[in-house]
């Protein structure tokens, strides 16, 4: 049995966390933006250092495991 919870939490964070699909941290005219499917080199940064950090909370500070099977 393999433990699928890293996997499932790095899948669902990189879903939710992608630029501009749900929320774009700077956005293009205002600091936050919700849903406009664009993006910039700012805010991948900015996204890639906020999913390192939940990533970082999720997998080795709780340490979420998830046994299927």
């Amino acid at each position: 049995m393999g433990d699928w919870g890293p996997v499932f939490v790095s899948v669902v964070l990189f879903i939710l966390l992608t630029p501009g699909l749900l929320v774009q941290i700077p956005g293009r005219t205002k600091v936050l933006e919700f849903g406009n499917f664009q993006t910039s080199g700012l805010s991948i940064l900015v996204h890639a250092i906020i999913y390192f950090g939940l990533i970082c909370i999720f997998l080795l500070a709780i340490g979420v495991h998830l046994y299927w099977g």
